[in-house]
C-alpha cells in the first residue's frame, strides 16, 4: 500500500459527510483559480496554482491543475519554468532556515 493513491481521493466523501460546511468552504476555495474574470489570466493562474502546488507537495492538486493548465495553453516550457522557480524558493527556504536553525543552536 502506498500513503498517496488516486483512490484516496474516495475518502473525501466520509470527510464531506463529517465535515460537510468546512468541506463546502475548502471546495469553494478553488474557485479562486478558476476564475475567468480575474486581473490574471486563467493560464497565469493555473501556473502559480502548479507553482504552490510543487511547494506544498501536493499529488492531486498538481493532477487538476496541470490538466487545466494544458487547456488554458500553458506550454511544456511555461510549466516547466513555473516548476522551477518554485524550487528556487523552497530550495531558499531551505538554506533560510538552515541558517535560522545555525542561529538558534548558537543563541545563549
Amino acid at each position: 500500500m502506498s500513503y498517496s493513491e488516486p483512490t484516496d481521493m474516495n475518502h473525501l466523501r466520509d470527510i464531506r459527510h463529517a465535515a460537510p460546511k468546512e468541506f463546502e468552504a475548502w471546495l469553494n476555495l478553488d474557485k479562486i483559480v478558476g476564475r475567468e474574470d480575474g486581473a490574471i489570466p486563467r493560464k497565469y493562474r493555473e501556473l502559480i496554482a502548479i507553482a504552490v502546488a510543487v511547494t506544498t507537495q501536493c499529488p492531486y492538486c498538481l493532477d487538476a491543475h496541470t490538466k487545466a493548465a494544458k487547456e488554458k495553453g500553458v506550454t511544456e516550457a511555461e510549466l516547466a519554468e513555473a516548476v522551477m522557480i518554485a524550487t528556487a524558493l523552497r530550495a531558499g527556504a531551505g538554506a533560510t532556515h538552515g541558517a535560522l536553525a545555525m542561529k538558534l543552536f548558537k543563541r545563549d
